[in-house]
C-alpha cells in the first residue's frame, strides 16, 4: 500500500507540474524539502528525491532547484543499500546518484534556512547554490514532506513551522516580487491545515495537500 500511495502522489505531482510550471521557461524554480531525521523516516527522503528527479526530468536545471534533506539516509548504517535510496520495493531506480545535488543537509535543514531560501534574506557569504534566484515572473514549486499535525510541520524533530509562518513568508515573497506563481505541495498528516492561510491577494498560489484536516 505504501508504494501504491507514493506512486499516486508522483503521478499527481507530475500532472500538476506540467499544468502549472512550464519547464521550458528559464524562470521555473523549485524548493524541495524533507524535514525528517532518523532512518525510520526513510520514506520522506525518497518522497523528496522522487519529486526532485521528476522536476529535473521536465527540464528544470539544478541551479534552479534547492534540495533540502534533513538526514543522510544513504550513509545510515541501517541502510541495506549503502549510498543509495529507492522509492519502490524492486530497487529499480536509485534516487541518490552522482547527479543528485543536495544543497542543504542534516542540521542545515531548519525553519530558519527554509524561510531564508524563500524570502531571500540570506546571511553574508551564502553560496549561490543555496539560494533561489527568482523574480516576479518566476514559477515556483514548493514541496514539503515530513511529520505534521494541526497547522504545523516538524523540522528535525525539534522545531516546527506553523501555518502563520508560511502565510508571512508568502506575503513577504509577494511584496518583494519573489515569484509569479507558486505550486505549493504539502505531504504530511493534516496537511490541509498547514496550507489554510497561504492564500495570496491574487490567485497565484495553487495548493495540493496529501491529507485533509
Amino acid at each position: 500500500m505504501q508504494y501504491r500511495s507514493q506512486f499516486f502522489l508522483y503521478v499527481i505531482t507530475l500532472i500538476l507540474i506540467l499544468i502549472y510550471l512550464p519547464a521550458t521557461s528559464s524562470s521555473t524554480h523549485a524548493l524541495i524539502v524533507s524535514t525528517s531525521r532518523y532512518y525510520f523516516n526513510y520514506r520522506h527522503a525518497s518522497n523528496a528525491l522522487s519529486v526532485y528527479h521528476t522536476v529535473k526530468s521536465l527540464g528544470v536545471q539544478d541551479e534552479d532547484i534547492v534540495l533540502m534533506l534533513a538526514d543522510d539516509m544513504p550513509c545510515n548504517s541501517r541502510n541495506p543499500a549503502p549510498s543509495e535510496i529507492f522509492t519502490e520495493k524492486n530497487h529499480d531506480l536509485n534516487l541518490y546518484s552522482d547527479s543528485t545535488e543536495v544543497d542543504y543537509r542534516g542540521s542545515e535543514v531548519s525553519v530558519e534556512s527554509f524561510s531564508r531560501v524563500l524570502t531571500g534574506r540570506h546571511k553574508p557569504g551564502t553560496v549561490p547554490n543555496k539560494k533561489l534566484h527568482t523574480t516576479e515572473d518566476s514559477d515556483l514549486l514548493v514541496y514539503m514532506t515530513g511529520h505534521g499535525g494541526d497547522e504545523f510541520l516538524k523540522f528535525q524533530d525539534d522545531e516546527e513551522i506553523a501555518t502563520d509562518d508560511l502565510r508571512d513568508i508568502f506575503k513577504e515573497m509577494r511584496a518583494k516580487g519573489r515569484y509569479g506563481r507558486i505550486l505549493f505541495i504539502v505531504d504530511t498528516c493534516q496537511a490541509a491545515t498547514l496550507a489554510s492561510k497561504t492564500r495570496t491577494p491574487t490567485p497565484t498560489t495553487s495548493t495540493l495537500t496529501s491529507a485533509s484536516p
